[in-house]
């Protein structure tokens, strides 16, 4: 099965400012110590942990360059397409709610490389508190502003938020919002999964709705397929594989397992499905949600 890689990341550090990967001290993260992912990561080294896998294309996001220069990363992006023939895309960074935005926006329709923009709203660190970011009325301006732009929007929330961008979708229905890493289902008691499926369920209820099967990792331990089992189940039952693919979300999911670790965690779900959901999921959604082409 060729793969289309929906989520990854490249970047240098050491020639570019991406404030996690540099300052310090290190933020607190949702894997813990991601002191061995401080380092270049660039073709040759994707290449190298995805040995052995038929990856025809990839999807780069945005790694938190500094913020102080939204477009910086999408720029060198755009360089690093131009000489090497990859990324097939880029999810760049955009602030929504910032008076830049127009600039920003101006700069991506000179960029093929750029089909999608990510900000990751504010968010409280469990159920329960006041509304996210995504309720805020700059954000939502923002938002109804891509489609104007032929961009789609990568959101990045845990699902205790979905119900604001249920809301938030109806501003602007024509733009696709693709789910990242499945909503962040970390808590995987039977009670915590139930309220997972209900937000993912209500979000998938959305035509333009996607979701992106990555960033599957639990703090503390190694990737394994046990662990992560019903949640691919659950994604692609809910969404359809039409509307689900698979990534890798290296090298920061090299923290807690391998590409061929998790790959082969996807297949041994996938092959239960037919071969044509086979396909959707390892590559044809990325394909027809980034790069304009089913084939």
């Amino acid at each position: 099965m060729k793969i289309i890689d929906a989520h990854h990341h490249f970047w240098d550090p050491d020639a570019n400012y991406h404030p996690w990967l540099r300052d310090e001290p290190m933020i607190a993260f949702r894997y813990g110590d991601y002191g061995p992912i401080r380092r270049r990561f660039l073709p040759e080294d994707y290449d190298r942990v995805s040995a052995g896998w038929d990856v025809a294309a990839t999807i780069t996001m945005e790694g938190e360059w500094d913020p102080a220069d939204p477009a910086g990363e999408a720029l060198w992006m755009q360089r690093l397409a131009d000489s090497q023939g990859r990324p097939a895309a880029h999810v760049a960074q955009a602030w929504l709610d910032r008076d830049d935005l127009t600039a920003v926006l101006k700069t991506y329709a000179d960029l093929p490389l750029v089909r999608s923009v990510r900000h990751k709203p504010r968010a409280n660190p469990r159920p329960g508190g006041p509304p996210g970011g995504m309720t805020d009325v700059a954000f939502r301006d923002g938002f109804k502003r891509l489609g104007d732009h032929g961009l789609a929007f990568d959101l990045q929330t845990p699902w205790w938020h979905l119900h604001e961008a249920v809301d938030l979708a109806a501003a602007s229905p024509q733009t696709p919002i693709i789910l990242n890493h499945a909503g962040l289902p970390a808590d995987r008691s039977e009670s915590g999964l139930a309220v997972w499926r209900t937000a993912i369920a209500a979000f998938a209820a959305l035509p333009q709705a996607r979701i992106k099967i990555s960033g599957l990792g639990l703090q503390g331990g190694p990737w394994r397929i046990d662990h992560n089992r019903e949640i691919i189940r659950t994604c692609i039952d809910t969404f359809g594989a039409e509307r689900a693919m698979f990534a890798s979300n290296f090298p920061v999911d090299g923290l807690c397992g391998s590409f061929d670790t998790i790959y082969s965690g996807f297949r041994s779900v996938a092959e239960t499905y037919a071969p044509a959901a086979q396909a959707q999921l390892f590559w044809r959604t990325a394909a027809e949600t980034y790069l304009s082409t089913g084939t």
